[in-house]
């Protein structure tokens, strides 16, 4: 432990550099900085988004939704570049005055319907098609408490752990401690539900499983953080299971692609606008369109 102490000031003042790696976009007020609207494509829904996990939660259960022929889930994903301040724009915060990414605009409603918060939107398509989320009252209700399981818990993985073990301009033991035993004791919650059962909320493939995957099937599979050894991922055997069959599925392996902008080129479809897209504008075919 540090011998350091911090004083807090009896009225804080914000220092711009405050905020590690991401302190360029963060900042103690809302609103807009910058007047820009946002593109509009063809589909009935327009997405905003970039394939963090909380993205990547809605652009899986769009390609499920497509998946199983609903038609009106066509949808527009627009990239939204978060480190270069997208979010502020006039545009988006006229979709989402939260500023944080996804953001889904619905033209099939007049007035055009905005859903902000990636639970509420995973929660809105699922209602509007009638899929992945069980019509039984008990089924339903234990995959909307799993549901916001994720949305009150990642907070404590992404926020927490994630910033000071991954982020912070500096390693402190008390952070990466603290937030190390909540994110084990997340994956222990998991690992004992998914024990006796295949999917998150039962037998069956669920709005649940999409909103969880994106985080802790990436955390045991050191694609966040790179902090699988640190903890002891291994040994979750359930979630391991559980994490690798998902990711079998066609549709979860093009909704993780989609506002990609890292890792292997063939995996990064920056923008998607028709189902043609995963075959022809992925980077690597685009690159290759370039060299001739």
């Amino acid at each position: 432990m540090s011998d350091e102490t911090y004083t807090p000031l009896r009225v804080w003042k914000w220092e711009p550099g405050n905020g590690g790696k991401f302190a360029n976009i963060n900042r103690p007020e809302a609103g807009v900085t910058h007047e820009k609207s946002l593109p509009l494509g063809k589909h009935p829904l327009q997405l905003y988004s970039l394939a963090t996990p909380n993205g990547v939660k809605v652009t899986i259960l769009l390609e499920e939704l497509l998946a199983l022929g609903f038609e009106g889930a066509e949808y527009d994903a627009h990239l939204i570049q978060i480190t270069e301040g997208d979010q502020f724009s006039s545009g988006f915060v006229e979709v989402n005055p939260n500023s944080k990414i996804p953001a889904l605009l619905d033209q099939s409603m007049t007035p055009p319907q905005r859903v902000f918060e990636s639970g509420a939107i995973l929660l809105y398509l699922a209602e509007k098609f009638g899929a992945f989320l069980p019509k039984d009252i008990a089924k339903r209700t234990e995959c909307l408490s799993w549901l916001f399981w994720q949305m009150g818990s990642a907070p404590m993985l992404g926020g927490g752990f994630g910033h000071f073990y991954a982020y912070a301009p500096e390693k402190y033991q008390y952070p990466i401690d603290r937030y190390t035993m909540e994110v084990k004791r997340q994956l222990d919650v998991l690992d004992r539900q998914l024990a006796d059962q295949r999917f998150i909320a039962g037998a069956d493939y669920t709005i649940a499983d999409m909103a969880i995957w994106p985080w802790y099937g990436a955390l045991v599979t050191n694609q966040v953080y790179e902090a699988a050894e640190f903890l002891d991922a291994h040994t979750y055997k359930n979630v391991l299971r559980w994490t690798e069959e998902i990711a079998q599925r066609p549709a979860v392996q093009r909704g993780r692609m989609v506002n990609r902008t890292w890792g292997e080129p063939h995996e990064q479809l920056h923008e998607r606008h028709a189902a043609s897209d995963f075959e022809h504008k992925t980077q690597d075919k685009l690159q290759e369109k370039v060299n001739g």
